[in-house]
């Protein structure tokens, strides 16, 4: 796997969507996980002013959505998310928030994957579980 040439794919495929109005950026992908941050400000806050959890989800769907896309043939298949739970731990008010998805199963027709939310520090902020399902593309 070409780490550079993975990134900048996925990044690419953030114009004009909710990641970009997030500012998620893809940041790292290995064999088994793809990681992206997204900045903690009032772009992202709820009404206390702290990361609201649907941004969160957001951010956690980005990532386990674009990893079961690394798992597929793109010019045949296509991904969609089709169960997301998330429990949030910790709260955040600034700052950035990375995104970790690591691979539970990996089916012909569904993915499911850990996604850990952690802070700069490592503080783990939430912790996710994504179902996607792999279908024809029509």
């Amino acid at each position: 796997m070409d780490k550079i040439k993975t990134l900048a794919t996925l990044n690419n495929l953030n114009k004009n969507t909710l990641m970009e109005t997030l500012e998620i950026e893809f940041v790292d992908v290995g064999e088994d996980f793809v990681m992206a941050k997204m900045p903690v400000n009032s772009k992202v806050y709820q009404p206390y002013g702290i990361l609201h959890g649907g941004a969160t989800a957001a951010l956690a769907e980005t990532v386990g959505s674009c990893a079961s896309v690394l798992f597929i043939n793109a010019k045949t298949k296509i991904v969609k998310g089709i169960e997301l739970s998330i429990n949030h731990i910790k709260s955040k008010k600034e700052g950035f928030v990375f995104g970790i998805a690591k691979p539970i199963h990996k089916g012909r027709t569904t993915h499911l994957w850990e996604i850990k939310i952690l802070d700069e520090k490592n503080n783990l902020i939430s912790i996710c579980k994504l179902t996607n399902i792999v279908l024809d593309k029509q």
